[in-house]
């Protein structure tokens, strides 16, 4: 099944997708910690109050997710482009939910970073608690999956050797549209991005350095993953801070992130004022 969070005259809910309609789930305003997967599979359906799913405004898929944990350097093509060595474990970092905007949101670009850079992503959403999961059980633990734009601000970024900075900027991190459940996936997938109906980056999953699994046994060693948890697994090489000439996000620009069976995201960028 497909569920998304969204905004209905003003007033929030949880949405199961269905064909061209969009059907209340019963008392859930957004998808989170009030819908583990264990509701997920068997959802209390609102079928009277059905909506349009055309006329939806998506808010971010989880609007307010206890954790985001992102993954960098997990694609060996995104590794060599950034002149950096492998690692034998995950290089992860966070962000806040403040960070998140939704999927056809428009995205402020700051007037502080003068190199703001795209990263399409495929992105876990958890469905149950994890603690010290194995990986071969890791799966378990998954909602479904949905898709980000892990938006950086470069120079940020590298002003320190944390990343936070450049990485946490307020309405920065489109995700959505849909939660799409693993039954209603077939791996392997293939991520795609476009800047102004040009592509940018192409790959497959299968090419993840750390797949889904790993990263969720791996990140609920050291912390306790909850529904509606997410974790974005990376970005594929293609970044245009490492294009020569760089291509940089400016005004009015559009970043298209898709993904066959998962969905696709769309946001045109505008400069933001400092006030």
């Amino acid at each position: 099944m497909r569920f998304a969070s969204i905004l209905h005259d003003g007033a929030p809910m949880a949405v199961a997708i269905d064909g061209d309609q969009a059907v209340p789930l019963t008392g859930i305003a957004e998808l989170g910690t009030m819908t583990p997967l264990s509701l997920l599979r068997y959802p209390s359906l609102d079928r009277a109050s059905a909506l349009p799913s055309a006329d939806l405004l998506r808010r971010p898929v989880v609007p307010c997710p206890g954790k985001i944990i992102c993954v960098g350097l997990n694609y060996a093509a995104h590794i060599e482009e950034t002149k950096r060595e492998p690692s034998a474990y995950p290089v992860l970092f966070t962000k806040f939910a403040t960070t998140l905007a939704g999927p056809f949101d428009a995205i402020p670009l700051p007037p502080e970073p003068e190199a703001i850079d795209y990263e399409g992503e495929l992105t876990v959403v958890i469905g149950e608690r994890a603690r010290r999961v194995p990986r071969d059980r890791a799966l378990d633990h998954v909602a479904g999956y949905t898709l980000a734009n892990d938006v950086s601000m470069r120079d940020y970024q590298y002003k320190t050797h944390q990343w936070l900075q450049g990485k946490a900027w307020d309405a920065s991190t489109p995700v959505g549209p849909d939660l799409v459940t693993l039954d209603e996936i077939s791996e392997p997938l293939t991520l795609k991005t476009f800047v102004n109906g040009v592509k940018v980056q192409e790959s497959s999953t299968e090419l993840l350095i750390f797949d889904v699994p790993t990263l969720v046994s791996t990140v609920s060693e050291f912390a306790t993953l909850e529904p509606g948890d997410l974790i974005l697994t990376g970005t594929p090489g293609g970044v245009g801070f490492r294009r020569e000439p760089p291509l940089l996000l400016g005004d009015g620009d559009e970043v298209v992130v898709e993904m066959e069976q998962v969905g696709r995201i769309e946001n045109r960028c505008f400069a933001e004022r400092a006030r």
